[in-house]
This record gives structure tokens, sequence and C-alpha cells, in this order.
């Protein structure tokens, strides 16, 4: 297939009920008045509005207090700024909120992105390599827009465990939905989009460009690529982690070369070109334990899962993947008795914000502390990015990274 030109994408980076901007260069505004420059706070009476820079390649706006990390332990606000145009829409989902939406070409939104899910220190292989994986991604999701209609999926049923009793279980994942007012928004829901904040150097851009046009493929089709931080040895096959509609080209792969596991490093000058400052906060990434008392764990179930399962007795796997992924978890307790799945709901239910990943063994200590001892960050799917970084290291080239995590797709140009 072959796109007729670079998209413009629109992306969704805050909500709030007042938005305080500041404008370097002139901007010109859609509705009335005179250009803007310099500090604004907009409300609701600015909505909708759309700000274009007289001069795209010297003008841009910085928006403040957005958070960034919703949800996982690094959440927290801080100051971005972009290029390309702003928008002020009220937010259909928030009433009494405005959303701002920043509209910029695709090969300008990677050169962000790139550097805002790694640092923008990482090798000129792995710079390229994450671009075509992050434009095959997206390019995907603008072709199936209208498709995705939730992002919870799943539900309750009733399941006979091994030794014939009968309990409730849930089968739940997350996926990407359609945003109604944007095409995707700036955080890890879709990808870490943090405009011209952290684009701090030029091969970041050499990436990009040198790149252009050029997507994963497979049997003609774009695919729908994927990335985690660490596998933690083998990467994971797509519909372990969402729906059950297996792709052909995310499937296990061993993270190494007939050596030692890619992903198994801490070598820090490795892990600081993959990894951003809020990042490296935690130095378990690819061997992790969590201590639980008994008691602790039966008020974090009851809090993230809304079930009183009284007093943990176990926490039994029912369903491993080849990966290692944890799919299907039993949950004993004193008053309740359930299974869940899959691997993110698990994650959910175990921590305060995610569970670095769902490869985990369960371990009782004397006191009758729950251990658990995993390996790996995210769901594993697709792309390591901190083995893709190791072998970048190694002096592999983006195309060899590519083939390596997705076997049986091809590079292809679709637009110039």
């Amino acid at each position: 297939m072959r796109i007729d030109k670079e998209p413009i994408i629109n992306i969704g980076i805050m909500s709030a009920p007042t938005l305080n901007v500041t404008f370097y260069g002139l901007y010109h505004r859609s509705v009335g008045g005179a250009p803007v420059t310099g500090d604004m706070v907009a409300d609701l009476c600015q909505a909708p509005t759309t700000y274009t820079p007289a001069n795209p390649e010297t003008c841009s706006f910085e928006l403040h207090d957005v958070t960034i990390g919703i949800g996982f332990h690094w959440e927290r606000r801080e100051s971005q700024r972009f290029r390309g145009a702003l928008t002020l829409l009220p937010d259909e989902a928030n009433p009494g909120h405005i959303i701002a939406v920043n509209s910029i070409g695709l090969e300008e939104y990677l050169k962000s992105v790139i550097s805002s899910e790694m640092s923008a220190t990482a090798s000129r292989s792995l710079l390229m390599a994450h671009a075509v994986v992050s434009r095959s991604w997206l390019t995907r999701q603008l072709l199936d827009r209208g498709k995705h209609t939730c992002t919870e999926k799943g539900g309750w049923k009733h399941t006979t465990l091994p030794d014939g009793r009968e309990v409730d279980e849930l089968v739940k994942w997350y996926d990407r939905e359609d945003h109604t007012q944007f095409d995707v928004c700036a955080d890890d829901h879709c990808q870490r989009y943090q405009g011209i904040t952290r684009q701090t150097r030029r091969e970041v851009a050499q990436a990009v460009e040198e790149t252009r046009g050029e997507m994963l493929t497979y049997l003609g089709d774009v695919c729908d690529a994927r990335f985690s931080k660490c596998c933690g040895g083998i990467s994971e096959r797509f519909e372990n982690c969402w729906e059950d509609d297996p792709k052909e080209y995310l499937t296990h792969v061993a993270d190494h070369d007939g050596g030692s596991v890619f992903c198994d490093t801490s070598d820090p000058d490795i892990l600081s070109q993959v990894l951003n400052d809020y990042d490296r906060e935690n130095s378990d990434f690819f061997k992790w334990e969590v201590r639980y008392t008994a008691a602790r764990l039966s008020e974090l179930l009851k809090c993230r899962s809304g079930i009183d399962f009284g007093e943990i007795k176990s926490l039994t796997p029912l369903e491993t993947t080849h990966a290692g992924h944890i799919v299907r978890l039993l949950i004993e307790g004193s008053r309740h008795t359930a299974v869940v799945g899959k691997e993110l709901e698990i994650r959910r239910w175990l921590s305060e914000s995610h569970l670095r990943s769902s490869i985990f063994k369960v371990e009782r200590d004397n006191e009758g502390n729950f251990i658990l001892k995993g390996r790996g960050w995210g769901h594993g799917v697709g792309m390591c990015q901190i083995g893709a970084a190791v072998m970048g290291n190694k002096g592999y080239d983006y195309r060899s990274i590519l083939h390596h995590y997705f076997p049986k797709a091809e590079i292809a140009t679709l637009y110039i």
C-alpha cells in the first residue's frame, strides 16, 4: 500500500478548567482579535479557537502543569513546549474543562515521541528503529480509526477450577480506544509525546528524517507495532495481552543472539539511552521483588479490585505463557475466591500503580508475607527498548534490530 502524503496528527495534550499558555513568537487566532504572543490564561470563553504560528520553524508554545505518567508510579506535572498549532476545545467528556490539542506533521511528532519514550541520547540505531516502530503503530491506529470503541474489554464469567470448584473469573484487557476530539493522546495510553521539551539532540531529528515514511508491514498492511521497556528475556504474543486476534509479526522472540539476554543489563550508559530521569528512579529493570504482608495484600486487593477477599490464603498462577507472563491468576481469600486476567489487570490489582510485569513467582516467608519475584517491565510485546539499546551498543543497525523483534515483518517506505 501507499499513503499519499505525510499525515497531520492531532494530539490531545491536557484537559483542565483553565490552561496557562506561553506563546513564543507570533500566533494568529482563528476567531477574532489581534495575534497573540506571551502569556495567556485560557478558559471556556476562548474555546473553540485555533492558534496558528506565524513561522512554524521558530514559533512555539508552552503549556504549564501538564500531567504525565497518569496512573503510573512516575505520575507528575511539568511544563512542556510544542511546535505547530494549538486548538482549544470544550471537553465533551468533562464539562467545564477545555482540551489543548496540538496539530503537527507526523514526522515532527515522531521527533518528540522517540525522545519522550526514551532518552534523546539513545544510539543512532535505536533512534531509527524506534522511529519506524512508532510511525507504524500510529499509522495503523489512523487507518483503523472507527474500529476502536472501548478501552476496557472483557468481563466477568464463571469458570471451573482444576479441582472442580466453580468461581468467578474476570478476563479484562486495555487497549487504545478512538479519541473523539483528537487522534491520539500525549501520555502512555497512546505514546509519550512531550513536544520539544526533550528534543535536545540533532541525532533525534536525523533518525526520523533518515527513515522518513518507513514502516513495518506484513502481507502488504501496516503493522500494529508495539514496544515495551524490558521484555524480561523473551517477547510476548499480542493475543496474550489484548484481544484474541493473533498477529503473526507479534510473537515470541528470544531476546539474545545465542549469548546473554540483551535486556539483562545494568550498564548505566546503556540504560541512560533508553530511560528518562523519572524512569531511572527505580533500578529494578530486569529483575525485581515486591513484598506484602498478608494484611497489606488484602487491603490492596480490596482497594484495586473492589472485592473484599478477606485474608489472602494464596496466589496461584493458572495459566502462564511461553514468555512467562501470568495471564490467569487464582486469588483465594477467606471471604472470596476469584480468577483474574489478562496480564495488565493482574498488574493493576497487585500494585498501587502497576506491577512491573506479570512475569513473577509467588513465595511465602516464615512470617506469612507474600513475596513476588519477577522480571521485565511492561507487556513485553514487540520491540524491547532496553534489549534494542543493547543491540545498538553491540553494533547492530536499525534494520537488524527491527528484523530481530519483528521477524515476519518487512520494512517499506509508504510516503516520501
